[in-house]
C-alpha cells in the first residue's frame, strides 16, 4: 500500500508540472520537468523511508515479488516488461529527428543614423538621391541615368538578383538566405532611397548588430562602385519594378 502511495504521489507531482501553465503561467520545458522530478522522487523517497518501519513497508511488495514463489508468474511478466519498456524508451528517444531551431531574420534591420563611406559622412535622415529631381526637371537626361544604372546592374548585380530583379540570379540557388527580390511591394517599395543606398554601399558586412541575426551574402559595394553608380542603380531598380521610393 505504501509503495502505491509513493507512485501516486510522484504521478501527481508530474501531472502538476506537466499541465500547461498551471504553476508559472507558461508550459515548463521538458528538461526542467525532468530535473524537478528527479529531486521530487528522491525527496519523497527520503520522507517515506525516514524510519525502519517505513523502509520495510515501502519495499515489502518488491521483496515479495522477488522472493515469494507464489508470485513467479507475475515476476516473470514484470521481468519481461521492464527491459522491453526500457528498450522502447531508448529507441524512441534516439529515433527523434534533429530539427534545427527556427531562425528569425530581420529583412530590413534598422539603419544607423549616420554612416561613413567614400571618405565622407552621410546622414540618412537628410540624405536624398541627387538625381531624383531630374525626373521632372529633365526627363530625357533622367532616362539616360536610368540606362546607366541598368548597365551597372547587369554588370554587377544580375548574378544574384536576376535579370528580372526577382532574386533568381545565376548564383541565387547557392545562397542562404536567397537574394532579395526587388519586384513586388514588400522590399524596395517600403524603403527610402537613402536606406537602399546604405544597404548597397555597406552590404552584409555593414549590417548592425541589433538587426541580427543579419545573415546576408551581399558584398560591400563601396570598394567596387562609385557613389554616382550606386545612385544610378537605385534609379534603375525603382524604374524597372515600377515602384516609387518611400518618402517620409
Amino acid at each position: 500500500m505504501k509503495l502505491l502511495n509513493y507512485i501516486l504521489i510522484n504521478l501527481c507531482f508530474y501531472a502538476i508540472l506537466k499541465a500547461p501553465g498551471l504553476l508559472m503561467g507558461k508550459p515548463i520545458p521538458g528538461s526542467v520537468i525532468s530535473m524537478y522530478m528527479f529531486f521530487i522522487v528522491i525527496t519523497v523517497l527520503l520522507v517515506m523511508t525516514v524510519t525502519d518501519r517505513g523502509v520495510e513497508a515501502l519495499f515489502a511488495p518488491l521483496r515479495a515479488l522477488v522472493e515469494d514463489p507464489s508470485k513467479a508468474i507475475l515476476r516473470n511478466i514484470v521481468f519481461i516488461i521492464l527491459p522491453v519498456a526500457a528498450g522502447y524508451i531508448a529507441y524512441t528517444q534516439s529515433g527523434k529527428a534533429s530539427v534545427p531551431p527556427v531562425e528569425l531574420r530581420s529583412a530590413h534591420p534598422a539603419p544607423p543614423a549616420v554612416f561613413k563611406a567614400y571618405g565622407k559622412e552621410f546622414d540618412l535622415s537628410t540624405l536624398e538621391n541627387p538625381y531624383r529631381k531630374m525626373e521632372k526637371a529633365d526627363p530625357a537626361a533622367f532616362k539616360d541615368l536610368i540606362e546607366d544604372g541598368g548597365e551597372v546592374y547587369f554588370k554587377n548585380c544580375v548574378f544574384c538578383h536576376g535579370a528580372k530583379l526577382d532574386g533568381r540570379g545565376h548564383y541565387a540557388h547557392a545562397l542562404d538566405p536567397l537574394p532579395m527580390p526587388f519586384t513586388g511591394g514588400d522590399t524596395i517599395a517600403q524603403l527610402q532611397e537613402s536606406y537602399v543606398f546604405w544597404r548597397v554601399v555597406k552590404g552584409g558586412p555593414g549590417l548592425p548588430r541589433e538587426g541580427g541575426p543579419s545573415i546576408s551574402s551581399m558584398p560591400s559595394w563601396e570598394g567596387s562602385l562609385s557613389e554616382d553608380e550606386v545612385w544610378k542603380v537605385i534609379l534603375f531598380l525603382y524604374d524597372y519594378t515600377g515602384n516609387r521610393p518611400r518618402i517620409w
